[in-house]
């Protein structure tokens, strides 16, 4: 499989303090069946969809104690040269580039206005296998109370665009990577809890949003906000049992008209 473009979203994991328990979650709502866990590496687990390769879960371990999140990795030929740049733009360095075996080599960071991403340069594991179609990763938007400093920093470490969406009532942009759509970035309101830090909110793909709210919630987990319609999908973000937020979109059912960019 060809590697991911330098600055896309290229995989996703969470760590989980009941790993059996968001095994059994995602595998009911997205239909994911995992590999065996891998003891080296702290019984990291791959999940698939169709047999291809759609994210990773894995069980906290001591040291690793906080609440359970998803967490997008950004594609990158060079990870100590990202590195460099997430330090000298702003960013802050929460796992210094460390190599994971043969599979690749990772860092993760904070953005200067608080939300938490990591960066992948792919050795043998080149990340997504599948994207776009229900069970699967489809989109990400860094959802921040500080857009300004976010839109600066981005930009300067990986090769984004930025083009803002032209409404008046939400503050959204696009980053871009040739012309490509590949992160979105939002302004939280009042309408967040003011306890909710700044995060990278992941999407899942759906085949009907309102039947995934029904699995999420016999399962424990919670819907958050919405279902509501737009014109990329009918959408809504919801917490799992566990207490991680992500969003799901069925992105065949749309409605509206296509906002402009500038």
């Amino acid at each position: 499989m060809a590697a991911h473009p330098k600055g896309t979203p290229c995989w996703a994991d969470a760590i989980f303090p009941d790993v059996e328990a968001a095994k059994s979650f995602y595998g009911e709502l997205l239909g994911w069946t995992f590999d065996a866990g891998s003891e080296e590496f702290g019984g990291y687990t791959q999940a698939r969809s169709d047999g291809k390769a759609v994210a990773a879960v894995m069980p906290q371990t001591q040291g690793m104690e906080g609440p359970a999140a998803w967490n997008l990795y950004f594609a990158s030929p060079d990870a100590a040269a990202t590195a460099a740049k997430i330090r000298d733009n702003g960013g802050t360095l929460a796992v210094e580039p460390m190599r994971v075996g043969e599979f690749g080599t990772m860092v993760t960071a904070q953005e200067p206005s608080g939300a938490y991403f990591s960066v992948w340069q792919p050795g043998t594991h080149q990340g997504f296998e599948k994207v776009g179609e229900a069970g699967a990763y489809c989109w990400a938007e860094l959802t921040t109370r500080d857009p300004a400093a976010a839109d600066a920093f981005l930009p300067s470490v990986f090769p984004f665009e930025v083009r803002r969406m032209d409404v008046d009532d939400v503050d959204f942009s696009v980053f871009q990577v040739d012309g490509q759509p590949v992160l979105g970035r939002l302004k939280m309101t009042e309408d967040f809890p003011a306890e909710a830090p700044p995060f990278v909110n992941v999407h899942f793909a759906v085949d009907n949003c309102d039947a995934a709210i029904v699995t999420i919630t016999k399962l424990g987990g919670q819907l958050l906000f919405g279902p509501m319609d737009s014109p990329f999908g009918r959408f809504a973000t919801v917490a799992d049992q566990q207490g991680a937020t992500f969003s799901i979109i069925d992105l065949t059912t749309t409605e509206g008209e296509m906002p402009s960019f500038s």
